[in-house]
Parts: structure tokens; C-alpha cells; sequence
């Protein structure tokens, strides 16, 4: 995870002190010069020596044995020169220009450049600093019983900013605990949690994009005299969510939401659509080194198609949550535009107002602003400047 976060500098570091360039060199060479690279300059408990030993014997188990003498003189350069290693990316914050933000935290150019345009040239760093951190992870209790007892098994918990049930896990791990084991409490990302709760109480309800089920799961405890019906695409993510919600109203269906039957409509839907995932780079580093420019235009075209199929299944005075964990406008706001155009019944709710019902009835923490997460009529939560993921979400009403 490190060497995904921090790829484009240790490139650097390594392409400073090699006689070839860094793309004609075999993958498994340039994985383990990386890797070697990250320990020298980023560890402080792994011996210089360990770290470029063990590089060259990774060459050597990948049948690149030619490679190992290279390996090892590259590593050796960059360990008796530290000032070739930028360590940490440097003054991040203080970055004044797109550049400068890109090469400190190991971000593409693009990308930097783009946020800059959208949220400003603070925030962008924000959101590159955030991007490079290990984030805490977050639960919701399920029971109430479920935090005294996490505490007294080691786990040490702190409020969530937006949700009265979301606890931020400080120290520990969950994953081993009885209340996890037993389904009492839920790892989910708080801004995840705050979309679910947007999707309110219905008799029928909707999932159109529902595995890995988290939200799904949120939404079937919040209702649970409901009809709730999960659609997944894909067979293997959708029979793991059938066992992740088994014994609950929810009934999982595997399908393309574009070929789901009109018959049936629904009081509440939820669209949280595949997207580029840029909100959630720092649980997922590799988004910025595999997402293109030119990937936004196909992910809204898809986007696009699912929202108007499921707008499809929309009863009369029905409420419809459209949601990414992505920042760019040609998954959100643009997306929100088209589909309005195209569909004069609809209209947007604010979702300042549904938010405010939601503190008004107890379910957000009292501390919260919720002005702070709003962008015009949507949702909106930036790494950075918020503890969580990057989430956008809209809501919509059929007249």
C-alpha cells in the first residue's frame, strides 16, 4: 500500500540514479526496486541491507536473475545517498501550485489540476495530504451493548463527526472481536453511512447497484418491515451479499438494472453507481495510477444509463438517492443535469432539508453543521476536510 501511495516519487528517486529508463525495464524488476526504494525511505525498521537484499532475491525468484546485479546497485546508490529519497512528500500544505502539490504527494498532474479548478488550490492539497494517510477506519453499532463491550476488549473508539451510531476505531482491530463476529457492528466509512441514512423509510425500496451490501444493510435495519430488493450484476458479489444480509428483507437479485422489469415500482430508491472511486484513494491508492482522463466520459455514459433505468422504477411522490464516491463533476453534478433534462417529472430535493430531519429526529450528531456538507443542493464530503471518503450524492422526487 505504501508503494502504491507513493509511486511517482519513488520513480523519481529511482530514475535519478539509473543509467535506463524506468519503462523498459521488466515489471518485476521495477516492482522490486520500488519496494526497496519505499523500505529505504519511508521505513525506519528495516536494516538498508535487508531491504536491498531482499529486493534482489525477489529478481531472482522472478527468473530476472540478469537484473539482480542492477537491482542491487541502484539500492545501494539510494541508500548511501538519503537526500536522493523525499521522504514523506515534503511541505504539502504549504504547495502553491499544481506541481508542486503532484510531486510532494505523489498524485498525477491532471488529477491535482482538476481539483484545483473545482474545490480551490487548499483543498486540493487537502485532499492529496488525506489521500496519503492510512485512514482510520469507521464503524456503525448495530446494538447498543456493542460499544462498552469493544472497549473493554481493547478497542478504543472515538464519535463520529456526522452520525450519533458511526465510531471511528483509534486503536485495535474489530475484525476480531465477538461483536463483529456477530454482526453487532458494521466497518462502514461514515460518509457511506450518512447516504444510506438519505434514503429514509419506505414500504418498498430499491438497491439498484447494492454489492458489496453495506449500504444495503444500513438501509434494511433502518426499515425493517420494508420490501427490500438488492440488484447486483455480477453473480459472485451478489451471492456474497445474500450472505452477508441472509435471514433480513432483502431479497438479492442478480441483474442488470438496465433489464430489470418495469412492472414494479418503489417508494425509495438507491443508485449508488460503479465509479472512478476518487474519494476513496487512500484506501485505494492504485485508483490514481489506473484511472485516465478520458475513462470519465465511458463512466458517465454507464452512469447515466443505470440512473434513467432506475428512475424507471420510481413510484408517483417517490424518492430517488443517486450517490458516488467519486469527486469529479462528470459523475455528479453533469450526470444530475442530463437526467433532469431528459426527465421533466423529476425534480431535485435539497438535501440540506432532508439532512435537517435527520438531526431533528436524533440521527446525526448534534455537533454537526450541515452546511459543512453540502455543495449547492447536494451532498458532498472531501478527504481532507471532512474524516471520511469523498462522497456526492443527490436526491431526487417523481411528481
Amino acid at each position: 500500500m505504501g508503494v502504491l501511495r507513493w509511486r511517482s516519487a519513488l520513480d523519481r528517486a529511482i530514475a535519478s540514479v539509473a543509467s535506463q529508463n524506468l519503462v523498459r525495464l521488466d515489471a518485476e524488476v521495477l516492482t522490486a526496486l520500488r519496494l526497496g526504494t519505499y523500505q529505504l525511505g519511508w521505513l525506519d525498521r528495516v536494516p538498508a541491507r535487508a531491504a536491498i537484499n531482499e529486493s534482489v532475491e525477489l529478481v531472482k525468484r522472478a527468473r530476472k536473475r540478469s537484473a539482480a546485479p542492477f537491482v542491487n546497485a541502484i539500492l545501494r546508490k539510494l541508500a548511501s545517498d538519503p537526500a536522493l529519497l523525499q521522504v514523506q512528500g515534503g511541505p504539502l500544505l504549504l504547495a502553491t501550485n499544481a506541481d508542486a502539490i503532484a510531486d510532494t504527494s505523489a498524485h498525477p498532474l491532471w488529477l491535482v489540476e482538476r481539483w484545483i479548478a473545482q474545490f480551490g488550490i487548499d483543498t486540493a492539497a487537502a485532499i492529496c495530504a488525506s489521500d496519503q494517510k492510512v485512514p482510520v477506519p469507521c464503524i456503525r453499532l448495530r446494538s447498543a451493548s456493542a460499544e462498552e463491550e469493544l472497549r473493554k476488549q481493547g478497542i478504543e473508539l472515538e464519535p463520529g463527526a456526522f452520525l450519533v451510531r458511526a465510531r471511528r476505531v483509534t486503536a485495535g482491530d474489530v475484525t476480531k472481536t465477538r461483536a463483529y463476529q456477530e454482526n453487532r457492528i458494521a466497518i462502514q466509512d461514515e460518509a457511506s453511512q450518512l447516504v444510506a441514512a438519505l434514503v429514509g423509510n419506505g414500504s418498498r425500496i430499491l438497491d439498484c447497484c447494492a454489492a458489496p451490501g453495506g449500504k444495503t444493510w444500513s438501509i434494511a435495519d433502518r426499515n425493517p418491515d420494508a420490501a427490500i430488493v438488492a440488484v447486483e450484476l455480477h453473480s459472485r458479489r451478489a451471492e456474497l451479499l445474500r450472505k452477508r444480509i441472509q435471514g433480513r428483507n432483502v431479497a438479492v437479485v442478480t441483474s442488470d438494472i438496465r433489464d430489470l422489469p418495469n412492472q414494479t415500482l418503489f417508494d425509495r430508491v438507491l443508485v449508488d453507481v460503479p465509479c472512478s472511486g476518487t474519494g476513496t484513494i487512500d484506501r485505494n491508492p492504485e485508483i490514481k495510477w489506473r484511472l485516465q482522463h478520458e475513462d470519465l466520459a465511458d463512466l458517465r455514459s454507464r452512469q447515466l444509463a443505470i440512473l434513467q433505468s432506475a428512475v424507471k422504477h420510481l413510484a408517483p411522490a417517490g424518492k430517488l438517492v443517486y450517490s458516488t464516491c467519486s469527486l469529479e463533476r462528470e459523475e455528479n453534478e453533469i450526470v444530475m443535469e442530463e437526467v433532469l433534462l431528459a426527465n421533466p417529472s423529476l425534480h431535485p430535493v435539497e438535501i440540506e432539508r432532508e439532512l435537517t430531519k435527520l438531526k431533528q429526529a436524533g440521527e446525526l450528531a448534534s455537533a454537526l453543521s450541515v452546511k459543512t456538507v453540502l455543495r449547492g443542493p447536494y451532498l458532498r464530503t472531501i478527504p481532507g476536510v471532512q474524516p471520511c471518503d469523498g462522497f456526492f450524492a443527490a436526491m431526487l422526487e417523481r411528481e
